[in-house]
């Protein structure tokens, strides 16, 4: 037998989060009453989150002021000179990058990325203990067969277009 579902069937506490009004009871220790929208012990399961953000932003606001009130402000004219990797400035900040900068890290992002998931496919796919069915274990072999192609034609593109060597 199906039960039906109402407003009357919910409890008060969905019925005033939902915004309906709360059906009107005959008797009982809530007729003809408004509820509260959260009940005391509901609200102390949220007490350890309030207490730990409370906590952190407290230690927060902590390291974010201490320095400024204890840490020793006299700069030095060496300490306060611009500095990159130990000799002066020779350029402007804003000089031109070569592009070849972001091509390594973008392949390396990607590679790293290919790894991430074969590892666990790897291990998921072969593992006896996990029950999968063998339909499921050649669909999962052959889908990362399709990530693999794709990833490799990638690569194959990039090294005839040489931008794995370095100019």
């Amino acid at each position: 037998m199906k039960t039906a579902y109402s407003v009357a069937n919910l409890p008060r506490r969905f019925v005033r989060v939902a915004g309906v009004p709360e059906p009107r009871t005959s008797g009982g220790a809530f007729a003809n009453k408004v509820r509260p929208m959260a009940d005391p012990e509901f609200l102390l399961n949220y007490l350890p989150i309030l207490i730990f953000i409370g906590l952190a932003a407290v230690l927060g606001l902590a390291f974010l002021l201490l320095p400024m009130v204890l840490a020793p402000s006299d700069p030095d004219p060496e300490k306060v000179s611009t500095y990159e990797c130990g000799f002066e400035a020779f350029d402007d900040s804003r000089m031109k990058f070569d592009v070849q900068f972001y091509i390594v890290a973008i392949l390396f992002i990607i590679v790293d990325l290919d790894v991430a998931f074969l590892f666990p496919w790897a291990v998921a796919l072969f593992n006896p203990e996990l029950g999968m069915d063998r339909d499921f274990q050649i669909f999962a072999f052959w889908s990362m067969f399709v990530f693999l192609a794709v990833f490799f034609i990638g690569f194959y593109y990039e090294w005839k277009k040489g931008a794995l060597e370095w100019r």
